[in-house]
């Protein structure tokens, strides 16, 4: 066993009663990589994770946190694990220097600094806000210096700087080789940070890799949209034969254009050689939400379904993602 590895999950299987929860996943994390676990509702992320934290004791399959065991070497493993959960809380009388200090101190000032809680040391758990609680569960997830951090709805509540502030210290445990493993629906979050993203759906894993390789196998088709001169006789021959184009409309003056994302710098180059750059030229590129929606409606179309229905509703990755 690779002693390295951070976490190495093999045919993971969890049963409550009647309902299998998870069904024999796989999951790899390496030390300095993180690493965003993704799933429709009842997808067994939550599941999961437990067990790689030694909370709940799988059914069957292999556990490995560093080559330990997380339930027969429970003790060790929980010291090399740093954890900020969604649903976390604390009294809310304790104020936030006294928190550090009860959950072991460390680097608790400095951390305090890099969070922009410095100034709340003083204050108590039930006056702060919402992303302030966010980042002091943060701050208490790396007081032990950990070799494994799990992020759980990392960002909820933070506005774009604190998000921003939190995605960088983020980024700087991987540079000094901490693997993280992020439980996430932002999928800004996912995109920023994750060197490989797990796609949980029906407790099991349906796909992996990185952002850019999801959303290449599972994007749509990117999209250039054109106004043409009335009258100009363009035809729609002219970007037809072009590398990546698969088809191009032409419906009064409006020309539509599809293709894989290359096709984009041949339409832009061809327009420019033929001396013409339309004043409207739109592009749509397949995003990492069209990816996982698609891997959604293959796997399951009446989660991806749900998804749809509720897109309108909310600009981060919808409900049925989660």
């Amino acid at each position: 066993m690779d002693e390295t590895r951070a976490v190495y999950v093999r045919g993971l299987r969890k049963n409550y009663g009647g309902r299998t929860a998870v069904d024999g996943v796989d999951l790899d994390v390496e030390a300095g990589q993180i690493v965003g676990l993704i799933g429709s509702n009842g997808a067994g992320k939550t599941t999961t994770v437990e067990c790689v934290q030694g909370l709940r004791r799988p059914d069957s399959g292999m556990l490995r946190i560093f080559g330990l065991d997380p339930h027969g070497q429970y003790e060790r493993v929980r010291a090399l694990i740093g954890s900020q959960l969604q649903d976390s809380a604390l009294p809310d009388r304790l104020r936030v220097a006294e928190a550090v200090s009860l959950f072991g101190g460390g680097d608790g000032d400095g951390l305090l600094e890099t969070f922009g809680l410095a100034a709340r040391r003083r204050s108590a758990f039930a006056s702060l806000s919402g992303g302030e609680r966010q980042r002091l569960f943060l701050v208490l997830a790396l007081l032990n210096r950990p070799r494994l951090v799990i992020l759980d709805e990392l960002t909820q509540g933070l506005d774009p700087m604190a998000r921003r502030t939190v995605w960088a210290a983020v980024d700087r445990l991987r540079q000094d080789g901490i693997a993280v493993l992020l439980v996430t629906h932002e999928l800004d979050d996912a995109q920023a940070l994750c060197d490989r993203i797990v796609v949980m759906n029906a407790g099991r894993v349906v796909d992996s890799g990185s952002p850019a390789e999801l959303v290449e196998r599972h994007g749509r088709r990117a999209t250039i949209g054109f106004t043409v001169p009335v009258g100009s006789g363009w035809s729609c021959g002219r970007l037809a034969g072009l590398p990546g184009v698969d088809d191009v409309e032409l419906a009064g003056d409006r020309v539509t254009v599809r293709g894989d994302r290359g096709a984009i710098a041949h339409v832009g180059a061809a327009l420019v050689d033929g001396g013409w750059v339309p004043s409207d030229l739109s592009v749509q590129v397949p995003t990492l939400e069209d990816a996982l929606l698609s891997l959604l409606q293959d796997t399951d179309p009446g989660a991806a379904r749900a998804a749809r229905e509720s897109e309108s509703e909310s600009d981060d990755l919808v409900g049925a993602l989660r």
